[in-house]
């Protein structure tokens, strides 16, 4: 019998390029459960598991992989929700690579434990033997939490604070739960099938939904506390997209990835019976080298593009986007034009898009985030054909909330401040956490603040029982 450190790491199968690209269907395959018990019995038990300190909302990953290593496939995905109320999304969307997986022992040495395929195979099993189980609760505490935005952090503060014995109500803006989840991942990548099972899970627990409800607007947070909830947590995100600021921005055929991809995904712009409009290019440049951007490229191709490029003023190594993604994207046959920043839109006389003027970059001293700072090359200008440009460079939080409530102190970009790790506001029994403080960051850490938050709520209201 081969030792565990000498079992190579098991990757997941996946769909091939020139299959997948006609398609929205999910790319990988996900583990069969010979695989996902041989890469289970790769890992090595550790007394003080390092991966567990990587993994944002600490998950049990020993525990749950063992499990899976004895056939125990339900136990496992049972213990991946004692810490977890949206494992199968975990499983497919989280960064793996740079958390749990990166402080894993065999890592050191050579390949990690797939950590994110195992859990992505235990959710997956679960739900398709149609044997979820909601977790145990505690009594009715009989106090009441209203949740603004139901997004990974509003999802996540949702079911640990609904475990907790409390009253849970969110308030999600959009006609359907799940935030980024559902208008910006695309389905290739995170069926929203998979989400809409993940929330109706919270509802076994007893969480009540609200849509089409945009605090701020329909009501303020004010309003929501006085009409008794005991405190609320705000996971509104950071859905207001940035722009260039460069000439032609306005022309018709740009557009940005939030507006591009909530049109796809949320609204269905892919199905051909779905009556959303979304402008098809056939020649598509998208801005930015971050998952969105990928995300947006990949989508382009998938809706008929015949040339799809990635504009990015970095160089390949600076690519913030997961290295799966990146690969993904490779594979599909989009292009990349790295070091070079857009300068200038060109239209026809209609004022549609025909092509963007770009200018050469090189990289001098390192910025504040401590990656090297992209310095115009003088004269280098030259210019891409494109009938459809995307701009996916980032977001910044929606100041709607903090302008109607005027007790919430408002950080410069106009989210919310808030303790980083309790959540808590300048306004008492107000919480916030995930895009909506930190800005634009990956899912998991939305979580991860939505369920450290969890625990300061539920001291806080226990404190007022106390009082």
């Amino acid at each position: 019998m081969p030792t565990k450190k000498m079992i190579s790491r098991h990757e997941m199968p996946q769909r091939p390029e020139h299959e997948r690209i006609k398609d929205f269907r999910e790319v990988p395959k996900g583990y069969t459960e010979e695989l996902a018990r041989e890469e289970a019995i790769r890992c090595l038990q550790c007394r003080k598991p390092a991966c567990v300190e990587g993994c944002p909302v600490c998950i049990k990953i020993p525990e749950f992989i063992a499990l899976i290593g004895q056939g125990r496939f339900l136990e496992a995905a049972a213990k991946l929700k004692e810490e977890t109320a949206l494992p199968a999304i975990c499983g497919r969307v989280c960064p793996q690579e740079t958390q749990c997986e990166k402080t894993c022992v065999l890592a050191k040495k050579g390949q990690p434990v797939a950590i994110g395929h195992l859990e992505r195979f235990a959710a997956d099993y679960e739900r398709s033997h149609g044997e979820a189980k909601a977790v145990e609760k505690r009594a009715s505490t009989g106090f009441s939490v209203a949740i603004v935005g139901a997004g990974p952090a509003g999802l996540t503060a949702a079911g640990e604070l609904a475990k907790m014995g409390h009253r849970v109500v969110i308030f999600e803006a959009l006609h359907e739960a799940g935030g980024v989840l559902m208008y910006g991942i695309p389905e290739f990548r995170l069926p929203k099938d998979i989400v809409r099972a993940e929330v109706q899970y919270l509802k076994t627990l007893g969480v009540e939904i609200i849509t089409d409800f945009p605090v701020g607007k329909a009501k303020s947070v004010e309003e929501l506390m006085a009409e008794g909830f005991d405190a609320v947590f705000v996971g509104a995100g950071a859905g207001l997209p940035r722009f260039l600021n460069v000439p032609g921005e306005n022309f018709i055929g740009v557009l940005s990835a939030n507006e591009y991809l909530t049109r796809v995904n949320l609204m269905r712009a892919y199905d051909p019976e779905s009556p959303t409009p979304v402008l098809k290019g056939d020649r598509v440049a998208v801005f930015g080298g971050g998952n969105v951007a990928m995300d947006s490229a990949r989508t382009a191709l998938r809706m008929g593009s015949r040339e799809v490029t990635i504009v990015y003023r970095r160089g390949h190594a600076e690519l913030p986007a997961r290295v799966d993604e990146v690969k993904h994207a490779e594979e599909e046959g989009i292009k990349f034009e790295f070091l070079s920043a857009p300068v200038e839109i060109l239209g026809d006389e209609n004022k549609r898009v025909k092509a963007v003027k770009c200018i050469r970059m090189e990289l001098g001293e390192p910025d504040a985030s401590g990656r090297r700072r992209p310095v115009p090359v003088p004269g280098s200008q030259y210019s891409i054909a494109a009938d459809l440009l995307v701009v996916a460079i980032g977001n910044s939080p929606n100041p709607l909330i903090t302008k109607t409530t005027a007790a919430l102190k408002a950080t410069r970009e106009g989210g919310i401040e808030a303790d980083l790790q309790t959540g808590a506001t300048s306004m008492p029994g107000v919480y916030a956490g995930g895009d909506i403080v930190t800005g634009a960051a990956t899912v998991i850490e939305a979580m991860g603040a939505g369920k450290r938050a969890a625990y300061a709520i539920n001291d806080y209201l226990k404190s007022k029982k106390r009082a």
